[in-house]
């Protein structure tokens, strides 16, 4: 059963990741191009020629471009049919389609939207070469963390809901989440290194273009997935599968 999940979440991310790709193709690289232009003029401000790319960029904003958001697509894809087949049954009487649906929602919320609203993603040109190390190593902490006190959580929530009804408890748990993630991210060092000319409307729209992505990926993963596995229990007929028999 197992394994029937990880399939069809990864067949789900793969067609996330197209739409996804198609998505970066059409607003993503406009503001990566703003940005790469921007490189460009500082460097001839400078009298510096500007570097040949060893990969041109036709190359990089189709052929790598998708390459990349496939394989992350599919990956994603996996884990999250991994984490269904735990949850599934443990979260109330949700149907598939329902219980994708949310799980999707948190994890977007839980390792993209609050890592990302600590540490936005920066267009070429933004940021500091020299603290790509220390970007990187706080970004992953703060995903890592974020879904350590989701997990928390919701462990912590399940004992509410038994003794405080399902909305006390649950919104206890959120609000639990909200402050211990809201405490951690001010205590995390804070990168902010955009130089004071640097284009506003293409650090905006790269920003926004980023996490749309992410929007549509998870969007899409949520739906198609959910799909997938209900359409297979209305085709066996039978009723969904109790908690720990996934």
């Amino acid at each position: 059963m197992v394994r029937t999940l990880l399939v069809r979440g990864m067949l789900a991310g793969l067609a996330a990741a197209v739409l996804a790709w198609v998505f970066a193709y059409l607003v993503g690289e406009p503001a990566l191009d703003g940005g790469i232009a921007y490189e460009d003029m500082v460097s001839a401000a400078a009298g510096e020629a500007a570097e040949a790319p060893e990969v041109s960029r036709g190359i990089q904003s189709t052929i790598g471009l998708g390459v990349g958001v496939l394989l992350y697509g599919v990956a994603i894809g996996g884990i999250f049919a991994l984490v269904y087949a735990a949850v599934y049954g443990r979260i109330g009487r949700l149907t598939p389609r329902a219980t994708s649906a949310v799980l999707a929602v948190v994890g977007f919320v839980v390792v993209v939207l609050v890592p990302f609203l600590k540490y936005p993603s920066n267009p070429p040109a933004s940021s500091d070469d020299g603290t790509i190390g220390l970007r990187t190593g706080t970004f992953v902490l703060m995903v890592l963390l974020s879904v350590a006190v989701a997990l928390v959580a919701v462990y912590v929530g399940r004992l509410l809901v038994a003794r405080l009804g399902t909305w006390n408890g649950i919104t206890l748990a959120v609000l639990g989440y909200v402050v211990v993630i809201g405490v951690i991210g001010a205590l995390l060092p804070t990168v902010a290194e955009t130089p004071q000319d640097f284009p506003a409307a293409v650090l905006y729209d790269f920003r926004l273009s980023t996490l749309g992505i992410q929007v549509v990926l998870w969007a899409v993963i949520g739906l198609v997935f959910g799909a997938l596995v209900d359409g297979s229990v209305r085709r066996a007929g039978s009723r969904p599968v109790e908690a720990g028999t996934v």
